[in-house]
């Protein structure tokens, strides 16, 4: 009998800025990689050449095939079945073959002016069709669920399979990184609109701690040393730019507080990275953010720079008691849990269709 293969879109990971959708796509391929059922083989497949091992390449360039998928024109990746880790994805699947989508966020709806117009639009013709046409869609939360069901009408099925923490963090070495703070806030996040940058500084005005901020610089023309600079919190602002999971280990572990002020997410990364390293975590009233936090984090109206300051200084001031929720918490998270969640889906349509 065929082996079937699952072929998953590495496009993310050559990404100029591959985000926190970057760092789902490479942890989501490793672990299904390491959980696959008996009778099943993963590939990984980009338009270039990566870092992966056993990366199919595309015979078509990126440009090429994101506007031939626009265009609805179904041309098959290969594999039985496909997963796509965003909405780059095949507008169908042939006959005897599936497509699973993943979709993170309904922002194209909630905030769209946090993307770029052509961003939002591109996303919310992607999602909508996935909506329609894909055999399933993951979703990461609850939150995401019921929103996408609420603003996307259609009959694909929706499947909460959460997230994890990288074993790279939580196992791996740890780098100290030299010239940072004795006691510090964080930020990890790409610097663009909906992250609220803007509004952490303004509360950081009234506080007497510095901010280290992790990550790379996106769209939407935010400049951290402009907003330091409105905010006359410049002396106290450090940015490191992207840096690797050692070093990430290492600035997480030594934060006072995790900040994560966003006005919207889809799951929320580094609040659950930060739990699982013993960092309290501070974050907006995002549902996705509540709902992955389950209580273990102090909570802080959106948009509210003072609501923001009295979150941070009882994260402070219960660090001890924050520690230990946000421990217990993250356990209930793993991106092996994760993979298995994806692999049943698959393998039931699988199934249902042979």
């Amino acid at each position: 009998m065929r082996v079937p293969e699952l072929v998953v879109l590495a496009e993310q990971l050559l990404a100029p800025v591959p985000g926190g959708t970057g760092r789902y796509t490479r942890e989501l391929i490793d672990a299904l990689s390491a959980t696959a059922p008996a009778g099943w083989e993963v590939t990984a497949a980009a338009t270039r050449r990566g870092e992966l091992d056993r990366l199919r390449t595309l015979p078509v360039p990126n440009r090429v095939l994101t506007g031939a998928w626009e265009l609805g024109l179904p041309w098959w990746p290969g594999g039985d079945a496909v997963h796509a880790p965003t909405p780059w994805a095949p507008p169908r699947a042939p006959r005897g073959k599936q497509l699973v989508v993943t979709v993170h966020d309904t922002v194209p709806w909630t905030h769209p002016e946090t993307l770029t117009p052509r961003g939002a639009g591109w996303h919310r013709r992607m999602i909508t069709r996935a909506r329609r046409r894909a055999e399933a869609i993951v979703v990461p939360t609850q939150a995401v669920a019921a929103e996408l069901s609420e603003l996307v009408p259609g009959s694909t099925p929706l499947h909460v399979t959460g997230a994890g923490v990288p074993d790279a963090l939580l196992r791996g070495p740890v780098e100290p990184m030299s010239g940072l703070p004795a006691k510090y806030l964080l930020f990890v996040g790409t610097l663009e609109p909906r992250k609220g940058l803007d509004v952490l500084l303004a509360a950081l005005a009234g506080l007497g701690l510095p901010l280290v901020v992790v990550g790379s610089q996106g769209w939407g023309g935010v400049s951290l040393p402009e907003l330091a600079r409105h905010h006359h919190v410049q002396d106290r602002v450090q940015h490191l730019g992207g840096i690797d999971d050692a070093r990430l280990a290492g600035v997480l572990r030594g934060a006072a507080a995790l900040v994560m002020p966003s006005r919207a997410e889809g799951f929320g990364l580094p609040v659950l990275e930060a739990m699982a390293l013993g960092t309290p975590v501070v974050h907006s009233d995002a549902p996705a953010l509540v709902e992955v936090a389950g209580g273990a984090g102090i909570v802080a109206r959106r948009d509210d720079p003072a609501a923001l300051r009295v979150a941070i200084r009882e994260a402070l001031e219960r660090r001890s008691e924050l520690v230990a929720a946000g421990l217990a918490r993250a356990e209930q998270y793993s991106w092996r849990h994760c993979a298995r969640a994806v692999w049943a889906v698959h393998e039931n349509l699988w199934q249902e269709a042979h």
